[in-house]
C-alpha cells in the first residue's frame, strides 16, 4: 500500500514494455487533442519522458493501480512545464484553459481529471483517422502512424519498411507538416472523410499486423507486440460508430486466425517452421473461435471485401484436420474472387501454390508462365522459392537448384534464409 492508499504490484520488464506499446498511442492522442497536433513533437517527448520515469520508479515502487492515468499525469505535467517556459506558447495555454490552479492540480494528482480509458481509445481512433488523410502518400500515412500511434523509433520503422532512416524522417515530417493544422477530433471529420479514410485505416492496421506476423527485423522473425497492437486498434475501431462495419470484423477475424497459429510457427531456437510441418495441437482454439465469431459478424453486410476473403482462406487452414486434408478447392475459389475485387500480383503466386495441391506441379507451372509479374515480385524470394518448389517436384533438379539459389540470395533476413534452406533440404537429401 503506497502513501496515497493505492496498492502496487511489482512491475516486470516485459509487462512494462507491453504496457507502453499498448498505451503510447492513447497518451499521444489524448495530449495532442488537448494542445493541438501542431505540438506533436512536444507531446511525444513528454510521453517518452513519462515512460522513462516509470522505468525508474515502477521496478522499485511497483506498477500503479491505474498505469495509464499515472503516465498521463506525468506526461501532462512535463508538457505544461514546457509550455510555461515558452512565452509564445502561453497564449495557447490561456486559449485552451490549460493553466490550472493548485487546487485543480491537486485533484489531478488524485486521478480525478484524467481521461477515462474509453475517452483515450476514442482519441487514439481520432488520431488514426487523422493520420490516414488520403491526400498523403500511403507510406507517409504508415510512417506517421507507426511513430505517433505505435511509438516506434525511426530506426525500427526504417527496418520494417525497407527504407532509410533519412527517408523515414522526411516522410514523417512531411506528414506532420501537412497534418499540424488538423483538429484532432473525429467529430470534426465529415461523413465523407470518415468513409474515404476508413479503408486506409484498415490497411494501416493490416500492415502493422503483417509486419508483426513475419517481421523484417533482423533479430526477430515474429513480433507479437505488433500483432497485439494491430488487434487492439482494430477492436477500438470496430467498437466506434465510424468503424462498426463488416470489413472491420472481417479484418479482426483474419488476424485472430493468424494469431491462433503463432505458437506453432517457431522452434525454441527462434527458427521459423514451415506451415506444412506445424504442430496443430499448439494452435489456440479460443482464438480460432473468436475468429469465427468475428467472421460471422462480418457476414451481416452486403459488401464483400478483401478481408472477408482472406479471413475465409485463413479459416479453411485453421479448420482443416491436417495440411493434406485442407479444402484447397474452397481456397482456390476464394483466391479467384479476391483477384476480381482486389487484384494483386502476389495473389497470382499464391494461387499457383493452391493449383499445385489440386492439379499438380505441372499445372501450377503452366499457370505461373501465364503471369507477368512486376519486377519487385519477379526478383523476390517468394517468386523464386515457389518456382524452385514446383521444378523440384517434377524432377527438373538443375533448373530448380538455380531458382533455389536465387531465392536464398534474395532473402531479406537470416530467419527467412534459414526457413528457405529448411524448405529445400527435403529435395536435396
Amino acid at each position: 500500500m503506497n502513501s496515497n492508499g493505492t496498492s502496487h504490484q511489482q512491475a516486470k520488464p516485459h509487462q512494462v514494455d507491453h504496457l507502453f506499446r499498448h498505451h503510447y498511442g492513447q497518451l499521444v492522442a489524448s495530449l495532442s487533442k488537448r494542445v493541438g497536433i501542431a505540438h506533436l513533437s512536444l507531446v511525444e517527448d513528454a510521453v517518452q519522458d513519462a515512460m522513462l520515469t516509470a522505468l525508474d520508479t515502477w521496478p522499485v515502487s511497483g506498477e500503479p493501480k491505474q498505469p495509464s492515468a499515472w503516465l498521463y499525469q506525468v506526461a501532462y505535467r512535463t508538457l505544461m512545464s514546457e509550455f510555461r517556459t515558452d512565452k509564445r506558447k502561453q497564449t495557447l495555454l490561456i486559449q485552451h484553459a490549460l493553466i490550472q490552479t493548485d487546487e485543480q492540480e491537486s485533484k489531478q494528482e488524485m486521478g480525478l481529471q484524467i481521461p477515462l480509458s474509453k475517452e483515450m481509445s476514442d482519441d487514439m481512433l481520432s488520431l488514426l483517422f487523422i493520420c490516414c488523410d488520403s491526400s498523403l502518400p500511403a507510406q507517409s500515412q504508415l510512417v506517421f502512424t507507426l511513430k505517433s500511434v505505435c511509438g516506434f523509433s525511426t530506426n525500427e520503422i526504417a527496418k520494417r519498411l525497407f527504407i532509410s532512416e533519412a527517408n523515414v524522417y522526411k516522410r514523417f515530417n512531411r506528414a506532420k507538416s501537412s497534418l499540424q493544422t488538423s483538429e484532432l477530433d473525429i467529430a470534426n471529420l465529415s461523413l465523407f472523410d470518415l468513409k474515404s479514410r476508413f479503408s486506409n485505416v484498415l490497411n494501416v492496421i493490416y500492415l502493422i499486423f503483417t509486419e508483426g506476423y513475419l517481421s523484417s527485423h533482423p533479430d526477430k522473425a515474429i513480433r507479437l507486440d505488433l500483432c497485439q497492437e494491430a488487434i487492439h486498434l482494430a477492436s477500438v475501431l470496430s467498437e466506434h460508430p465510424s468503424g462498426n462495419k463488416p470489413e472491420a470484423f472481417a479484418l479482426l477475424a483474419l488476424m485472430f486466425f493468424h494469431l491462433a497459429r503463432m505458437n506453432s510457427r517457431q522452434e525454441g531456437s527462434g527458427e521459423l517452421i514451415l506451415f506444412s510441418d506445424q504442430n496443430r495441437s499448439l494452435w489456440h482454439d479460443k482464438y480460432i473461435k473468436t475468429g469465427m465469431s468475428y467472421l460471422l459478424d462480418s457476414a451481416k453486410g452486403e459488401h464483400l471485401s478483401r478481408y472477408h476473403l482472406e479471413a475465409s482462406i485463413a479459416a479453411e487452414h485453421c479448420l482443416a484436420p491436417s495440411f493434406e486434408q485442407t479444402n484447397w478447392q474452397s481456397i482456390l475459389s476464394a483466391y479467384d474472387k479476391l483477384q476480381q475485387i482486389s487484384p494483386s500480383a502476389l495473389l497470382g503466386l499464391n494461387r499457383a501454390i493452391v493449383v499445385s495441391h489440386l492439379d499438380g506441379p505441372e499445372a501450377a507451372l503452366t499457370f505461373l508462365a501465364s503471369l507477368t509479374p512486376p519486377n519487385w515480385l519477379a526478383c523476390s524470394y517468394h517468386w523464386y522459392a515457389v518456382k524452385a518448389d514446383l521444378l523440384f517436384q517434377i524432377g527438373k533438379s538443375q533448373a530448380a537448384y538455380l531458382e533455389m539459389q536465387k531465392a536464398i540470395n534474395a532473402a531479406p533476413t537470416e530467419h527467412i534464409n534459414a526457413l528457405l534452406r529448411k524448405r529445400f533440404n527435403r529435395y536435396l537429401v
